[in-house]
C-alpha cells in the first residue's frame, strides 16, 4: 500500500462535506469556541500560497478545540464588494456580480483543497442583498442614535427630540458638531421641520457634512486614509487629492476613549493596541479662542486652538491654519490671495499622512491676517502651512517656535520672529543663562524649567502653568481646559457602484430613512459603471433608483415628482461597512427576520480566537469595535467587544527573479559636443532593450552616475548587439575620426519583475519565455554568461505584480494538502514573516511518507494490540506534553519538528502498538487531517477523527526508573549495566560485582576500592 496522497486528500474532503463533519450547532452542552479568520476578498487571482497561512494556523486551532471536547465555531465567508470587480466591470462591461460570483468559485475549490474544517453551511457574501440586509439596517440605527456623555452610550435619537421639546439643548451634553445654535424648548418648537432635522443631523451618529476628503480622479471616488499608500491609492497607485464634498459620515469620534479603555480588557497584540492607541490620540489640555483683527471691510472672526501646552501661551509668535480651513478664504487679504491660493492647490495634491510624515519639506503661505493675544492684546500674524491638518483638532494651532520643533523650523524659514519663555533649571535649583538655548532648535522639555517673559505666569513650571493658564483663560472667557483625540470621524460614502446601497431617500435635500421592513434596498441594473456625464456617482446612471413613498418600493425615475416619489442616494458604503459586523451574522447566518437570534448571540457571545494581518489595526478593527460597542448599547448584541484574542500571522514572501535593462550609451572616445547640438555628427547613441545577465551587470547596480565598462569581453558583447543598429551618421563619424566607440552604462539600471515560472532551479531564465511573455520583450537582446542569462534574486512580499506567486494548486498537486499545511507551518514562528522556497517542501512531504510506513506495509496496516514498550510510551507522552503545549502557546512550527522527532524514534523502536499509535494520530490530525483520517479509518475506526478525543498527557511515562551506568576499570569503561535508580549504593556496588562481565575483567583479583556515584557511575580500582 502506497501513499496516495491525491486520491486521499480527495476521499476525506468529499466524506466532510457530505456529513457536515464540522458544522456547528447554536445549542450543545459543550462549551462554544468561536474560531475565526478575516474573510477574504475573492480578487480574480485566486489564492497564493502566502494566503492559507492563517487559515491553516486557525484551521489547527480549531480542529485541537474539537478534540478537547468544544462546540467549535470555524466558519468563512467572503468580503465580496470591492474595487477590482468593479473596475473589471468597467473595462469589459460584465457585471461585478457575475465575476465575484466566478471567483468566489476558484476561492472554495481552493480553500476546500487544502483541508479547512470550515462550517460552510453559515457562509456569508456581504455582497450578497440577503446579507446587505442587515448592514442597511445597522445604518438606520446608528442614523436614528446620538451619543450622551452623561451615560457615555448611544440613545435613541427620538428620546433627544423629547429633550428639545421640553428644555431646549442647552444643558444636552452630547457628541455632536462644533458651534451648534444654543435654542430654548419654544424656539425648538416652532421651528419648521426641515430646520429640526438640519439640527438632529448635527447629533445623530451618521450624518451628512462637507468633509474634506481623499478624492482619487481615475478611481472616482473618496478613499479611507488606509487606503492610501505613499500619497496614492493601494488599489492602483493612482493620485489622490483632497477636496471638499458633502458625505456620510460615522461619528466614531465619539466613542474614542471606550475604545481607547476597552483596548485594557482583550487579549491582543501589544503592537496592535499600540497602534490604535495612537490612532486614537488621546491628549489633554486646552481650548484657546483667538479674535482675528477686523479690517475695515471684513466681519469678524475667530481662531479657535486646542495645545495641550496652555503653559506657553505667552511664547506664541505666530498663528498656522490648515490650508483646507474654513476660514482661510475669509480672512486672506487681497494682497496675499493668489499666494494662498496656490499654495491651496499644491497642497491639494499631497495626502494626509505624506504631509504628516514628511519633517523636512517646509512650506506655507501668509494670509495677511492678524489675530489677537488673548491676554498681551498683542497682533499675531495669520499663516498657513500643510503641517497643520484640518481633520485635526480644529485645523489651527498657535505657534509656539520656542517651544515646538516644527513650529521653530517654520519661523526660521520664514524669518518669524522667536520669542523665548524658558529658563532652564540648573542641577542645582538655580537659573541658567538662557540667551542661547532656542539658538539651534526647540525647547520641547516639560520638566527641568520655569517660565519667562510669560505675565503671570513668570517663574512657574510646567505643571502650575498650566493650571493658570487654564483659569485665566476661562476667566476672560478666551478657553477652557478640554480633552482632545485625533481620531476623527469616518467618511462613510463612496462614489462608486460596487457597494452597499444607503436605504436613504431626500425630501426638500434632507435625508430620510426607508423603514426596516422594506430591506433590503437592492442595487439597480445600470448600463455602464462609471460616473454621470454630469459627475454624479454610477448610481447616476440607474433609470429605476426612485423611491415611492406610497407604494414603499423602488420605481422609475420618470415618476420622481417630490411629493409621493424621491430621488434615492447615489453613493454607495465604503468596503468596511459589511466587515465590522460579520462575525456576529456567523453566529446565525441564514436568520431572514432579524440581525441574528438572541439565542444564538447569547449562546457564542464574541469570536474565542480572531486570526489576520496587523495592517488592519487602525481601519477593519477599529471600525468593528465601533461598531459592536454600538449595537451593545442599543441591546442587540451581549457583549462590547467582538473578539477576545487576536493574534496577527506574519506574511509568506515570495522570492522575486530580476532581469536588468540597461542603458547603453555608446559614444566617440573624447567625445565633446558642438555648438549646434542638434547637427552634430556625433550624436550619442542609447539603447534600453538591452538585458545584461546578473553577475554581469551587479558591478553597476549600486553606481549613481555613468561609469566606463572596463570589462572588454563585456565590451565586446554589447558592441555585437548594438553596431548592426549605428545610425548612418554616426557610422559616418567614426569613419570620419578614427575614434573608438566609448561603451557607457548609465544609471538607468532597470530591475524588472520577471514570471517566476521561467527561471529554474539554477537561477537561469527561459528566454524564448520571457521574449513572448510581453509586447515589450519581444526584440530584447540578452548578454549572457556561460552560455545562460542568470536572473537577480530578492525575497519580497509575495504579490501577482511582482510576479512571484506560487499557486497552491500546484504545491497540491505534486505535495498533497498536508504537506502544504505542515511546510507552511514548519516555515517558522506565525507572527514572523518567512521567505516561500518550493524546494523545501521535500522534507515534510518525505517525512508523511515516513508516517505512513510507520502505519502501513506491503500487506496493509501493521498496527496492533500489542503492548507498548515503555521507550515508546515515553516518547508518545512527550511529544503529547510538547504539542499541547506548543498549540495553546500558537508555536505550530516547533510542532512539527516534534512529530518528525516522535516518527523517527518509533520506527526505530519498530513500534506497532495501537495503544501508541493511535494516540499519535489524533495528535498528528489537526495539523495533516486528511492522512490522519486514512490511517485512522485503516485501523478500524468508523467515526472521523476530529471526533476522537485528545490525548492525555501522563508524566510517569517520562519519570525515568533506571539508569544506563557505565562500569569502569581503573578509569576506562569497559561495558554499561541498566539498574534502578533508587537501588542503594552498596546495592549497586553487590550487583556489580556479580555481574559475570566484572569477574572476568577483575580475573579472581579483589578489587582495592569501588566508587559509587549513585545515578551516575560506578568505577572499580584495582
Amino acid at each position: 500500500m502506497t501513499y496516495n496522497f491525491n486520491e486521499i486528500d480527495a476521499k476525506w474532503q468529499k466524506y466532510w462535506a457530505e456529513n457536515q463533519t464540522f458544522k456547528a450547532v447554536n445549542n450543545s452542552k459543550k462549551p462554544k469556541y468561536y474560531v475565526l479568520d478575516m474573510f477574504p476578498y475573492p480578487s480574480g487571482a485566486g489564492l497564493h500560497v502566502g494566503h492559507p497561512l492563517g487559515y491553516i494556523a486557525s484551521d489547527i486551532y480549531a480542529r485541537y478545540k474539537r478534540h478537547q471536547g468544544f462546540n467549535v465555531l470555524h466558519p468563512q465567508g467572503y468580503d465580496s464588494f470591492g474595487l477590482p470587480a468593479e473596475q473589471y466591470a468597467i473595462q469589459t462591461g460584465q457585471h461585478p456580480a457575475l465575476t465575484t460570483a466566478e471567483n468566489i468559485k476558484t476561492y472554495r475549490r481552493q480553500l476546500d483543497q487544502i483541508g479547512f474544517s470550515f462550517d460552510w453551511s453559515r457562509e456569508v457574501r456581504t455582497s450578497d442583498p440577503s446579507y446587505y440586509k442587515w448592514t442597511q439596517w445597522i445604518f438606520i440605527q446608528l442614523f436614528n442614535s446620538w451619543f450622551n456623555n452623561n451615560t457615555s452610550k448611544a440613545e435613541e435619537i427620538t428620546e433627544l427630540e423629547k429633550i428639545f421639546a421640553s428644555e431646549g439643548n442647552a444643558n444636552v451634553n452630547a457628541v455632536c458638531d462644533d458651534n451648534i445654535e444654543v435654542f430654548s424648548a419654544e424656539e425648538w418648537n416652532g421651528y419648521t421641520s426641515e430646520k429640526q432635522q438640519k439640527i438632529l443631523l448635527q447629533y445623530r451618529l451618521t450624518y451628512l457634512a462637507e468633509t474634506e476628503v481623499n478624492w482619487c480622479p481615475a478611481l472616482g471616488t473618496v478613499l479611507a486614509n488606509d487606503e492610501i499608500v505613499n500619497g496614492v491609492s493601494e488599489r492602483g497607485g493612482h493620485t489622490v487629492v483632497r477636496k471638499k464634498m458633502t458625505q456620510w459620515s460615522m461619528r466614531i469620534s465619539a466613542y474614542a476613549e471606550r475604545l481607547l479603555q476597552g483596548l485594557d480588557t482583550i487579549d491582543w497584540t501589544d503592537s496592535l493596541k499600540e497602534s490604535q492607541r495612537n490612532w486614537i490620540g488621546k491628549s489633554v489640555g486646552a481650548s484657546v479662542t483667538f479674535n482675528v483683527i477686523a479690517s475695515e471691510t471684513k466681519q469678524s472672526h475667530v481662531i479657535d486652538v486646542f495645545t495641550t501646552r496652555p503653559d506657553t501661551i505667552f511664547g506664541v509668535s505666530f498663528m498656522t491654519l490648515a490650508p483646507e480651513h474654513d476660514l482661510v478664504s475669509q480672512i486672506t487679504t487681497p494682497e496675499q490671495k493668489a499666494d494662498v491660493e496656490a499654495y491651496i492647490l499644491a497642497t491639494a495634491k499631497r495626502s494626509e499622512r505624506d504631509r504628516m510624515a514628511d519633517v523636512k519639506t517646509i512650506s506655507g503661505a501668509f494670509t495677511g491676517a492678524y489675530a489677537e493675544h488673548p491676554f498681551t492684546k498683542e497682533p499675531i500674524p495669520v499663516w498657513i502651512g500643510d503641517y497643520v491638518l484640518a481633520g485635526y483638532g480644529t485645523g489651527a494651532v498657535m505657534s509656539v517656535p520656542c517651544g515646538d520643533q516644527r513650529d521653530y523650523d517654520f519661523a526660521k524659514h520664514f524669518n518669524i520672529p522667536i520669542i523665548n519663555i524658558f529658563s532652564p533649571l540648573s542641577p542645582k535649583g538655580g537659573t541658567k543663562n538662557s540667551d542661547d538655548l532656542i539658538a539651534a532648535e526647540a525647547f520641547t522639555e516639560k520638566d527641568g524649567f520655569t517660565l519667562k517673559n510669560s505675565g503671570f505666569l513668570d517663574g512657574m513650571n510646567y505643571k502650575k502653568a498650566t493650571k493658570r493658564a487654564i483659569y485665566e483663560l476661562e476667566q476672560l472667557g478666551f478657553g477652557e481646559g478640554k480633552t482632545n483625540y485625533r481620531l476623527r470621524d469616518a467618511v462613510f460614502s463612496r462614489q462608486r457602484y460596487w457597494g452597499e446601497p444607503f436605504p436613504v431617500y431626500y425630501v426638500d435635500g434632507m435625508p430620510q430613512m426607508i423603514a426596516a421592513e422594506h430591506l433590503p434596498i437592492r442595487l439597480p441594473e445600470v448600463e455602464k459603471y462609471l460616473p454621470t456625464e454630469t459627475g454624479e456617482p454610477p448610481l447616476g446612471n440607474a433609470t429605476v433608483w426612485a423611491w415611492d413613498t406610497t407604494k414603499n418600493e423602488v420605481v422609475s425615475n420618470d415618476l420622481i415628482d417630490d411629493k409621493t416619489v424621491f430621488a434615492l442616494e447615489l453613493n454607495t458604503m465604503p468596503g468596511w461597512a459589511g466587515s465590522s459586523w460579520y462575525f456576529n451574522r456567523y453566529m446565525d447566518s441564514t436568520n431572514e427576520n432579524e440581525f441574528a437570534s438572541q439565542e444564538a448571540l447569547n449562546y457564542w457571545k464574541d469570536v474565542d480566537l480572531y486570526i489576520g494581518g496587523s495592517e488592519h489595526a487602525t481601519g477593519h478593527l477599529l471600525y468593528s469595535r465601533f461598531w459592536q460597542k454600538f449595537l451593545f448599547d442599543k441591546g442587540v448584541v451581549p457583549v462590547d467587544e467582538f473578539a477576545k484574542k487576536l493574534i496577527n500571522q506574519g506574511m509568506i514572501l515570495g522570492t522575486s527573479a530580476f532581469v536588468y535593462r540597461v542603458d547603453i550609451v555608446l559614444q566617440l572616445q573624447d567625445f565633446k559636443w558642438t555648438e549646434d547640438k542638434t547637427e552634430s555628427p556625433y550624436l550619442e547613441l542609447h539603447s534600453n532593450k538591452v538585458f545584461i545577465s546578473y553577475n554581469l551587470v551587479k558591478p553597476f547596480l549600486d553606481k549613481t552616475e555613468n561609469v566606463i565598462i572596463e570589462d572588454k569581453i563585456l565590451e565586446k558583447k554589447i558592441i555585437e548587439i548594438i553596431s548592426p543598429k549605428l545610425k548612418d551618421k554616426f557610422k559616418k563619424a567614426l569613419k570620419e575620426t578614427g575614434k573608438e566607440l566609448s561603451i557607457k552604462v548609465s544609471n538607468l539600471i532597470s530591475p524588472i519583475h520577471a514570471d517566476v515560472s521561467f527561471v529554474n532551479a539554477s537561477d537561469e531564465l527561459d528566454i524564448d519565455a520571457f521574449k513572448n511573455w510581453r509586447k515589450e520583450f519581444k526584440d530584447a537582446e540578452f548578454i549572457l554568461e556561460n552560455g545562460v542569462y542568470k536572473v537577480g534574486r530578492d525575497v519580497e512580499k509575495m504579490s501577482k505584480s511582482k510576479y512571484n506567486v506560487v499557486n497552491p494548486d500546484d504545491i497540491v498537486a505534486d505535495y498533497g494538502a498536508d504537506s502544504l499545511r505542515l511546510y507552511e507551518m514548519f516555515l517558522g514562528p506565525l507572527e514572523q514573516y518567512k521567505p516561500w522556497n518550493t524546494a523545501g517542501i521535500t522534507g515534510v512531504h518525505n517525512f508523511l511518507k515516513k508516517l505512513w510506513k510507520l502505519y502501513v506495509d506491503d500487506n496493509g496496516i501493521k498496527v496492533n494490540d500489542a503492548e507498548a514498550s515503555k521507550d515508546a510510551l515515553k516518547t508518545l507522552h512527550k511529544t503529547i506534553k510538547k504539542v499541547q503545549e506548543d498549540i495553546e502557546n500558537f508555536s505550530f512550527n516547533t510542532s512539527v519538528s516534534t512529530f518528525m522527532i516522535a516518527v523517527n524514534e518509533l520506527t526505530t523502536q519498530k513500534c506497532t502498538s495501537k495503544d501508541v499509535l493511535e494516540p499519535l494520530l489524533v495528535l498528528i490530525s489537526p495539523y495533516a487531517p486528511h492522512i490522519a483520517e486514512e490511517l485512522w479509518s485503516l485501523m478500524g475506526n468508523e467515526e472521523s477523527i476530529s471526533t476522537a478525543a485528545f490525548p492525555e498527557f501522563d508524566a510517569s511515562h517520562l519519570v525515568e526508573s533506571a539508569k544506563n551506568y557505565p562500569i569502569s576499570f581503573n578509569g576506562k569503561m569497559r561495558f554499561t549495566l541498566e539498574l534502578p535508580l533508587d537501588m542503594s549504593k552498596e546495592a549497586i556496588e553487590t550487583t556489580v560485582l556479580a555481574h559475570e562481565k566484572t569477574q572476568e575483567q577483575l580475573q579472581g583479583r579483589t578489587p582495592k576500592k569501588v566508587i559509587v556515584v549513585p545515578g551516575k557511575i560506578v568505577n572499580i580500582v584495582g
